[in-house]
């Protein structure tokens, strides 16, 4: 956990959002969530049992991407992939240090940009405000029917 931990805050920004014992921790950047969690079963990092294929983060520009991969093969990160150019933009892929595979990317527009403020709302809150406007909306009294 510790080593994990410290790839994601200190190698790519993350910050601790929050602690649930020793086995859980939930790290924030601006409006994305990562949650760690301990297996309950120690891994080999042989075996490779992969339960996600993988996950991404969304830079801004090609020169990001470039920018990205040259630092963290700089602190020594296991680069799976150099960046490349698609048809969508440019991507590479590391390795974290328990095995996962990390995409980082950059999308040409295609028309939709993606918005300008970020939402930091935790999801906690969110829920609480879709509960809270679902229980208001149920109160509502029911219009009557009339009998004939």
């Amino acid at each position: 956990m510790r080593v994990a931990e410290e790839f994601y805050v200190e190698l790519l920004g993350f910050h601790v959002d929050r602690r649930a014992g020793a086995n859980i921790v939930y790290l924030r950047i601006n409006s994305d969530l990562l949650v760690l969690v301990k297996a309950e079963t120690p891994g080999m990092a042989e075996s490779r049992d992969i339960r996600v294929d993988h996950f991404g983060f969304r830079l801004s520009t090609d020169v990001e991407v470039d920018d990205a991969a040259a630092f963290l093969e700089d602190q020594g990160v296991h680069m799976v992939t150099r960046p490349a150019n698609r048809r969508e933009g440019r991507a590479f892929f590391v390795m974290d240090p328990d095995g996962n595979l990390v995409e980082f990317y950059s999308m040409k527009s295609r028309g939709s940009e993606a918005p300008q403020e970020i939402d930091t709302t935790s999801a906690a809150r969110q829920a609480a405000e879709v509960r809270k406007s679902l229980s208001s909306e149920s109160e509502q009294p029911k219009p009557r029917r009339s009998r004939k």
